[in-house]
């Protein structure tokens, strides 16, 4: 089936930061294969997923520079001229943040800034599109989640990528700068990170299925999330930047019909035909952090761009699979 979306950035001129990380490198791909001239920007910082295998598919038809998007020259530079920017690069480990917060203030916050600055000077005209996360929201009294909710997020990781994006809305009120910015839920699929379980447990349940290690379910393993496989989330971030309406406006990208922990580790075992899970009690701090049930409702930007994620859970799960099964060496 032609890729109808991907399709209308054929020509297009495409900016993306951190795009050699998990989201972004995926971005890129699809991109890059769809005909747009793609020029990625990551500076390849450990341990955010940053993999020069991520875009191997595309690697000759990409642009990439190794720079940091708080480099105020760089970036006043590598905005020019750029139709569409996604902004991908961030600091996205809740548990760093706890024993560095000044990481998430300097890589989510002056980033966005300098970002936003140089394309104030530069390029005024660009389309960007943020990644958030859903983490934003912090615990929810109602579910599921709209945009409506007053954000009430525990800890720096969260209030860095809530500044960040008032950043970009405030450049759009005042300097007309078009941006769009989207709350991520709970991504997982080909391109992850699996070196570490600091980001990404849906990725992290399977590298331990893969290895042979039984998934710790915390709890009774009930706790809910929507799970959305990266394809998807690809889709909405794409649909996003083309509707110019929904600038200035931030968007759940997620799923309204969650799995719980222990639905997730079932399936794993079950696409893959082995392995196994097992129930574990929470440690103090483990319990500490966490937020309970989420999921989000996504009501919003189906309005606004007719999004609505397609891919099922065992479906992801089993191309995920096969992704790692054939790539092991790459990411582990």
């Amino acid at each position: 089936m032609p890729d109808s979306v991907a399709a209308r950035f054929k020509g297009k001129t495409v900016l993306i930061t951190g795009g050699m990380g998990f989201i972004g490198a995926s971005l890129a791909v699809r991109l890059a294969q769809a005909g747009a001239d793609v020029l990625v920007v990551d500076n390849m910082l450990e341990p955010y997923g940053a993999n020069l295998f991520n875009i191997e598919p595309v690697k000759a038809m990409v642009t990439v520079n190794f720079c940091d998007i708080r480099d105020q020259n760089a970036m006043d530079y590598l905005v020019t001229g750029r139709e569409y920017v996604f902004h991908c690069a961030a600091q996205v480990c809740h548990l760093m943040s706890l024993d560095n917060p000044f990481i998430d203030i300097d890589i989510n916050i002056k980033g966005a800034a300098v970002l936003m600055e140089a394309l104030k000077k530069r390029n005024r005209d660009a389309v960007v599109v943020k990644m958030g996360s859903r983490g934003q929201y912090g615990s929810v009294q109602k579910l599921p989640a709209g945009e409506d909710v007053l954000p009430d997020p525990k800890g720096i990781y969260e209030i860095s990528l809530l500044s960040a994006e008032q950043i970009m809305r405030s450049y759009y009120k005042i300097h007309g700068i078009k941006s769009v910015m989207l709350r991520l839920t709970n991504i997982y699929g080909p391109r992850g990170q699996m070196k570490h379980n600091r980001f990404g447990v849906a990725n992290w349940f399977m590298r331990l299925a893969l290895d042979g290690i039984k998934i710790p379910i915390y709890g009774d393993g009930s706790i809910q999330r929507d799970f959305l496989y990266i394809d998807d989330c690809v889709e909405a971030i794409l649909l996003a930047a083309l509707n110019p309406e929904m600038a200035g406006e931030v968007y759940n990208v997620g799923r309204d019909d969650p799995s719980s922990f222990l639905e997730l580790a079932q399936v794993i075992v079950e696409k893959l035909g082995k392995g196994g899970w097992e129930l574990t009690p929470f440690s103090n701090e483990r319990k500490a952090q966490e937020p309970g049930h989420f999921y989000s409702d996504i009501s919003k930007i189906k309005k606004a761009c007719g999004w609505v994620p397609s891919t099922s859970l065992q479906d992801g799960v089993a191309a995920s699979l096969d992704y790692y099964k054939a790539n092991k060496d790459k990411y582990w």
